[in-house]
């Protein structure tokens, strides 16, 4: 009875390890590779390093990007990260949403910031 109990525990667990770990990063794999298939010129991408630019050329095993007007990057087709849409430009930063007044108190310094400041500057 017990022998039977620890086998069945065993494959519970091998079943949790493969839909945990295992089965995500094949989806993971299979988008990615995706991804590199559908890369065209004129994309804009982002690479694992996150040098943003667009492609100018691509072959099977690499890619040419646009990083400024004048500089051209060569990277392995493997590392391009992801690519960018133009709405994802279009998107603000996350600190566009901070308060004006908590900006200005990070600008600021706080009050106490303030007194540690001036005494530094009287011990100089």
């Amino acid at each position: 009875m017990g022998s039977s109990w620890s086998i069945v525990y065993i494959v519970v667990m091998f079943a949790l390890l493969y839909f945990v770990l295992i089965r995500p990063q094949n989806k993971q794999r299979k988008e990615q590779a995706q991804l590199l298939t559908s890369l065209k010129k004129g994309d804009k991408v982002v690479t694992i390093g996150g040098l943003h630019g667009s492609i100018v050329e691509l072959n099977e095993s690499r890619v040419t990007l646009k990083v400024s007007d004048t500089t051209r990057v060569v990277f392995e087709r493997g590392a391009i990260k992801s690519k960018i849409s133009d709405k994802a430009e279009a998107v603000e930063s996350p600190a566009a949403d901070v308060p004006k007044d908590k900006e200005k108190r990070y600008l600021e310094g706080t009050e106490e910031d303030k007194e540690i400041q001036k005494e530094k500057e009287e011990s100089k």
